[in-house]
């Protein structure tokens, strides 16, 4: 069994650690070798791994890819097999290896075919998927890391999750009423178009202005932009900006090293930063906190995002 809870890394330095593992699946030629296929998963979501455990079905389970469920410690815990979620089929020639996640506030357990090691690795060196690969790997793909040896798939876990237990997605909450006189104006960077998306039309039924980037490094280079303009004419940059909402994990540049970048910037600091992740825990929460963010929200809580940004930006007014 490998335990993981103590591999945390300082954050803002912009790098990450996978826990790389391997599907081995049936050859698509008779006679070949079996084909394996390598993933990686951010090691802040990984609790431990452990061989496979006794399982017990679960009833009214509506995807194939849920083999059911077993008892960790007294907690009962979903088991996913990835190489059906992925529609592939994996060869048997070890026995298979069990990576228990948490992230969201959930624990599920996903089957592989065996684990390898941990890279520690740079945002820089994540590529996001082209088209092909995601449409290969049903959209579970976040992101490609090019090894010398071979290319690490880095796995979407949060929308497997959320596709298998529709209660775990993000939603609007329609009941929510808004001070139809809020005109502020947001910058978010979140590397998913479905999150991006969800997020400004939450803010936007709060009286926001929404502007959008798909990563840090996007939104670091758009707000040097807008201290540009800030500069040329004469205004404070609040007048551009009043709030930033960042995702953790992206291509690039993370949440974390975008959050250190503006703190650390003395015509950026005063603008109120929200990270909106789904490594918001008890655990990681410090690691924001050392950064700098001005609040933290775990991605379910939606409905809280346009609220609190609010507070943020009357309280830094005040």
């Amino acid at each position: 069994m490998v335990k993981t809870t103590d591999i945390l890394l300082e954050a803002g330095t912009n790098e990450l650690e996978i826990v790389e593992f391997y599907i081995e699946e049936e050859p698509k030629v008779e006679g070949e070798a079996p084909y394996k296929a390598y993933y990686g998963v951010n090691v802040a979501k990984v609790l431990e791994i452990i061989r496979m455990p006794e399982v017990t079905e679960m009833p009214e389970v509506s995807h194939e890819a849920v083999l059911g469920a077993f008892n960790l410690r007294s907690r009962i815990i979903p088991l996913i097999d990835l190489c059906r979620w992925l529609k592939k089929k994996r060869v048997e020639h070890e026995p298979p290896k069990v990576i228990v996640t948490e992230f969201n506030g959930v624990t599920s357990a996903f089957m592989v075919s065996g684990v390898t090691r941990i890279h520690r690795i740079s945002w820089e060196d994540v590529e996001a998927p082209n088209k092909y690969v995601s449409a290969l790997s049903s959209d579970s793909i976040t992101g490609v890391v090019k090894f010398n040896k071979r290319i690490v798939f880095i796995l979407d876990l949060e929308r497997i999750v959320a596709e298998l237990n529709p209660e775990m997605r993000l939603k609007l909450d329609d009941n929510m009423t808004w001070d139809s006189t809020t005109k502020y104006r947001a910058l978010i960077a979140d590397d998913s178009p479905l999150i991006r998306e969800m997020i400004r039309d939450m803010l936007r039924q709060a009286g926001f202005q929404v502007e959008k980037t798909n990563n840090g490094k996007e939104c670091w280079d758009r707000l040097q932009a807008i201290k540009a303009t800030a500069r040329e004419e004469g205004e404070p940059i609040t007048n551009y900006v009043q709030v930033i909402v960042s995702d953790i994990e992206m291509p690039m540049m993370d949440g974390h090293n975008l959050t250190k970048r503006i703190k650390e910037d003395p015509e950026l600091r005063d603008i109120p930063v929200i990270l909106f992740s789904s490594l918001i825990t008890d655990k990681l929460r410090h690691k924001g906190e050392s950064v700098g963010a001005d609040d933290q929200i775990s991605k379910p809580e939606i409905t809280q995002l346009a609220m609190r940004a609010v507070s943020l930006i009357r309280g830094s007014e005040d």
